[in-house]
């Protein structure tokens, strides 16, 4: 009963009321309120995260690209590799990994 009538006062204080309203205001109620927050600092770490991926990605493509630039038999290997191409009189064999696809199928 003791604590309760000094914890009374202290609650009942002009100034603890004040900066209670303010924090419940700021917690809930504002434009920028502290879940919309938590959320958009969620969102921007995944976009960091994807920056980061598409950064990694433009450096390997660049460095292909000076590759097949600088490279003649670069071009080549590319084109058959990535387009199928052949030259004349050449038997194309394409194998498929079927341990991939049956891991895929699972799925």
């Amino acid at each position: 009963m003791q604590a309760i009538k000094k914890i009374i006062p202290f609650i009942a204080n002009r100034y603890f009321i004040a900066c209670l309203a303010f924090v419940l205001w700021m917690l809930f109620f504002d434009q920028r309120n502290f879940f919309l927050q938590r959320d958009r600092a969620a969102e921007l770490e995944k976009l960091e995260q994807a920056k980061g991926y598409y950064e990694k990605e433009i450096s390997t493509t660049q460095e292909q690209l000076n590759n097949l630039q600088s490279n003649p038999g670069a071009v080549e290997k590319y084109a058959r590799e990535r387009y199928l191409l052949r030259r004349e009189g050449e038997e194309v064999y394409l194998f498929e990994d079927t341990f991939a696809t049956k891991a895929e199928q699972k799925k």
